[in-house]
């Protein structure tokens, strides 16, 4: 027998930040507009989703709007999906070079980070301004909405302005790990919780010092395996780990 799909499953979905009510239209930014209108060729009458981080996804048809490329959707129902973790990870990543950051928001996004604080270590050879600092945050957060609108989430992560980690406020009550390839502790080791905080190092792996200041503050060495990864591979791969043992992943 085939399995049954589900018909919203294969909905085009939006995220907008305007508050959503069932029996009223909304009139989506240009963004989304231009996405659904121009980049997927839809029409008057399709259906889509629309979402505003808010834990709910509303169904609605797009009805004819004030010009060409205005999308306006007429909201017809309002479900919950149950597709957010119950385990919170704030991911506190080393930014890397190039696209490695754009990457791992991306794709942490992807596997259920409820939180991300991209940060500079004593080993980043990555450095911004305050200029160029706001317009990454900003290109960050887009991606992870993104990234929610592609994988069904109804809550956007934080993406956090970019600090030093030592400027990282860590809180005493959350368990706190940062990736160590010579750490005895391993994933299947950290007792269930249903938050907790992963600090991944750069390309060179954080500074002694560092790791000293975060064990002052409770924080342990987590190992993933016999293999080294790459700054942007560990992150989401700790994430996938955890989610498995402690999340919805299982």
């Amino acid at each position: 027998m085939c399995p049954s799909i589900n018909p919203k499953a294969r909905l085009s979905r939006v995220y907008t930040p305007q508050d959503l009510r069932v029996g009223e239209t909304v009139i989506l930014e240009e963004g989304p507009s231009k996405h659904l209108l121009t980049v997927l060729r839809h029409q008057v009458g399709d259906s889509v989703i629309v979402f505003n981080g808010d834990g709910a996804e509303y169904t609605g048809q797009i009805q004819l709007g004030p010009g060409p490329k205005a999308c306006v959707v007429s909201l017809e129902s309002q479900t919950t999906p149950q597709v957010e973790s119950p385990l919170q990870i704030h991911l506190i990543q080393a930014i890397g070079r190039g696209e490695r950051m754009d990457w791992v928001v991306q794709k942490a996004t992807e596997l259920g980070v409820a939180r991300i604080s991209p940060v500079f270590t004593k080993r980043t050879g990555v450095k911004l301004d305050g200029k160029r600092q706001t317009q990454r945050q900003a290109r960050w957060q887009a991606i992870a909405i993104g990234a929610c609108e592609q994988s069904g989430r109804v809550r956007i992560p934080t993406i956090d302005a970019p600090i030093e980690l030592s400027h990282c406020a860590l809180d005493s009550h959350t368990p706190t790990f940062y990736l160590d390839p010579l750490a005895e502790l391993s994933p299947t080791n950290v007792d269930k919780t249903h938050q907790l905080a992963l600090i991944v190092g750069p390309e060179g792996g954080l500074d002694p010092s560092e790791i000293d200041a975060l064990k002052n503050h409770g924080a342990q060495g987590l190992r993933l395996g016999p293999r080294v990864l790459r700054t942007e591979t560990a992150g989401p791969a700790a994430l996938a780990c955890l989610h498995t043992l402690m999340g919805d992943m299982g």
